[in-house]
Formats: C-alpha cells, structure tokens, sequence
C-alpha cells in the first residue's frame, strides 16, 4: 500500500480562518476561489495571508488579471519568501511595489470575519481572504494512530520509504516526513524509488543499504506572465524574463511527460 493522500491548510488554530477564507489547495477549492474572486466588484479588496511560493505568486496572478483590484499580502516574517535568498526576496518585493501590491510583514493574524481579518487585533477590511499560510498532512493520516510522526504531522520513514515494522505501507509526498520542504518535485523522486524498491522486492533481490539521495534541481516561481524569479540547484539564482521563460519550460515539460 502506498499513502499519498497529500496536504490540506494549516489554520494555526485561527478563529474563523477556516470558515471565512479561500484555499487553493485543491483543484475544487482553486475553482471555488476562482469563482469567488472573477465575481468581485470593481475596487473590492482581497488579502492574501502567507507569503510563501504559493502566495506570491497568486498575488501576483491576481494583480494581473485584476488591475482594480488592492491586494494586501500578509507575511509573518521582516520579509517575504523567506526560503529565497535575499536578494531575490528584493526583487520580487520591488516588482509589488512596482505594481502597487501591499506587502504587511510582521503580521499575526488574530482572526477572521466575514468581511474582515484582523492583523494584531487591527481590523482590515477585506472583501475575499485567500489562506496560503501553511500546509498539513491530510486528516485522515494525521488520526492514524500508533504510528511515529514528527512535529508536524507527517509519519516518519525508514530509508526505504516505509513505516517502520510495515515494510509492505509506504508513504509519499505531503504525509511523509522528508529532509526538504514538501513539493511535486520531491515526490516524484521518491516516488521512483519506492517504484524501485518494489520491483525489488517482487524480484526477491535485497534491498540497498543505502538510497540514493534526492537532490533537488531547483525552485521556480512566476510573477505573472513576463517576470518570475528562482533557484537553480543548489546556489544559483536567475530572475526576470529568463526566470519566467524556464518556469513556462518546465510546465510543459511536465504537461508533455503526464499526459496532459
């Protein structure tokens, strides 16, 4: 058995976080929130909580398609992005400013209203919320009990992609407890492995003592349509056009090899 039943939102215990905001977490949630926000009034307001690869690049998106609308990006930290390196934090923090998207940082998101978060306790009205402040194994795997989990949630693995003491359960992605941060890059390789390892085993043959380790090629993220920003293994940094261009390659690249 294979478990990859991925991530949902991390509220953090906000009150009325899950009731009143939009995810995209999802492609049903990404629809719904599509919806709601193509349905806005002109000169509505939309804050986006989470300033992370996932909420730069949707407030960017917004920004793009919505001219009328103001967008506040809220992040905890003294900047955005914060597993970038600084000089491209500054450069995607320009292009907002640039084209007048507010960025908060230091926030602490207190609560959320209907009409309204509250930063540090101040109201801010908002006409749509959208969380992207955090993920979390899914429900379901998160009650599984008798299992070794870190601090997070996510059940921890022996070298060879299973849970200890059920060589025959592995688990894949968001749900497992892995050296990097949780992506679609991440899981595909170790999804080759654990293909790897069960051909093994159907074959009889012994496992290795050691699994090769999952090198990342890099992270890219857009700014729209024309600028975008990343890494590419493990130091170099590209952004502008160029970044945009291989971010637009590797989506094809993936649409090409899945089918899609």
């Amino acid at each position: 058995m294979v478990i990859g039943l991925g991530a949902e939102d991390k509220y953090h215990g906000v009150p009325g976080a899950e009731e009143h905001t939009h995810s995209i977490q999802s492609m049903e949630s990404t629809r719904k929130t599509y919806e709601a926000i193509s349905n806005l009034p002109p000169r509505a307001t939309v804050s986006v909580v989470g300033a992370g690869l996932s909420g730069v690049e949707l407030a960017a998106e917004l920004r793009e398609s919505r001219q009328d609308l103001t967008i506040h990006l809220f992040d905890r930290g003294e900047t955005i992005l914060p597993m970038f390196p600084l000089r491209l934090s500054t450069y995607v923090s320009s292009w907002f400013e640039k084209h007048e998207v507010d960025i908060i940082s230091n926030s602490n998101i207190t609560r959320v209203s209907e009409d309204a978060l509250f930063n540090h306790e101040e109201r801010i009205a908002s006409d749509a919320v959208i969380w992207t402040a955090g993920v979390q194994p899914v429900k379901v795997v998160r009650d599984i009990e008798n299992i070794e989990k870190d601090r997070k949630g996510h059940i921890i693995l022996t070298k060879h992609h299973h849970i200890p003491d059920h060589p025959d359960t592995f688990v894949v992605g968001d749900c497992a407890s892995l050296p990097y941060a949780p992506s679609g890059q991440l899981a595909e390789k170790q999804g080759e492995q654990i293909v790897m390892i069960l051909k093994k085993q159907w074959a009889g043959e012994e496992l290795p003592e050691t699994m090769p380790e999952m090198k990342l090629k890099g992270t890219l993220g857009s700014l729209g349509k024309k600028q975008g920003f990343g890494v590419m293994g493990d130091k170099a940094s590209v952004k502008g056009r160029v970044a945009r261009i291989l971010k637009s390659g590797v989506l094809w690249m993936y649409k090409y090899h899945s089918g899609v």
